[in-house]
């Protein structure tokens, strides 16, 4: 069954799965982000529930399609999955399939809410046992200051993402594992983010294909904005002060969006745009909903609408070179 659905993905030979990359999961982070983002809009604008419901399926249609592609490059090429994980960037994409656990279970409470915990449970814990061993592996080995890429915070800030299912959940009594998310994921955004600044600052400049990759560093500020509210329950002045800043670094990085297309073809590292886009609409419309007022809702429809078409855009871009046959080019 997986073979077969990786090989109706891909048109080729379930050996060719071998350049299939663990980061294609960031399509699910992105397309769940997104529906949670469309449900807010619901609840603030009236916007029908169906956009929302149906981006959600289609983000559970990806992670199962991503799911099964990968099993079959794990079953046919595990030399290529060992390589993958040890590489010193590429190794720290292994946290979005973790994160898309964490998220999928939003959309999926309302259907099943077992199997949307069982989901959840093996998230938090996988995330949370990645996270570890990434911090002992850097802790362990000589790092390399030309390897600090944004994708060096996924690991870590990714338990950011633990929280946000635990209310949809009904989760309350857990409310000392939403805290371990938000302090670590916070603390560690700090040195990490620094970190990946200077490198930008003193180091060559990310080779192309990694540019896209840049737009990460807005998540740990969105995604904390709302990792921040469905802990305490509030929106206060460090609520706002965190997306605030989410809104600075994505001034800055608008320009890296502009000029995608001319700094690389198209390639499935740009999904990694998509959540943070996500998470910065999503944590406006959570700012909106508890301060409604020109400016917040203004600002909450920008980002949703930049979002949308950024994350429509590249769906289509990658199920049309997908149907064309070349998700091997698409990965490089």
């Amino acid at each position: 069954m997986a073979e077969q659905a990786a090989l109706a993905i891909s048109g080729h030979s379930p050996r060719s799965l071998e350049y299939f990359p663990i980061g294609l999961y960031g399509s699910v982070m992105g397309l769940s982000g997104l529906s949670v983002a469309w449900h807010l809009a619901h609840v603030r604008f009236g916007v029908a529930d169906l956009v929302a419901d149906v981006i959600g399926a289609t983000a559970a249609i990806a992670f199962v399609l991503v799911t099964c592609a990968y099993a079959v490059k794990i079953l046919t090429a595990p030399s290529a999955v060992r390589n993958e994980f040890a590489h010193p960037i590429a190794g720290n994409l292994f946290g979005t399939l973790f994160i898309s656990l964490l998220l999928l279970p939003i959309n999926l409470a309302p259907l099943s809410m077992l199997f949307a915990r069982v989901m959840w449970s093996i998230g938090a814990l996988g995330m949370t046992g990645f996270a570890w061993f990434v911090v002992d592996r850097w802790m362990r080995q000589r790092q390399k200051m030309a390897h600090a890429a944004p994708a060096w915070v996924i690991p870590v800030v990714g338990l950011l993402d633990v929280p946000l299912a635990m209310p949809a959940l009904d989760l309350d009594a857990m409310h000392g594992i939403a805290l371990f998310g938000l302090a670590v994921g916070l603390f560690f955004t700090i040195p990490l983010f620094t970190m990946i600044f200077a490198r930008l600052l003193f180091e060559e400049a990310l080779p192309d294909a990694l540019q896209p990759s840049l737009v990460i560093l807005l998540a740990p500020f969105a995604v904390g904005t709302s990792t921040y509210i469905a802990t305490t329950g509030r929106v206060d002045e460090f609520a706002i002060g965190l997306f605030l800043l989410a809104v600075f670094m994505l001034s800055v990085l608008l320009g890296r969006l502009r000029n995608l297309a001319q700094c690389c073809p198209f390639r499935v590292s740009w999904w990694a745009v998509s959540f943070p886009l996500a998470a910065s609409a999503t944590a406006s419309l959570r700012i909106a909903t508890s301060m409604p007022g020109t400016w917040t809702t203004l600002v909450s429809i920008a980002l949703l609408a930049l979002a949308t078409i950024v994350i429509a855009g590249l769906l289509i871009r990658t199920v049309v070179g997908i149907g064309r046959g070349q998700l091997r080019t698409l990965s490089a």
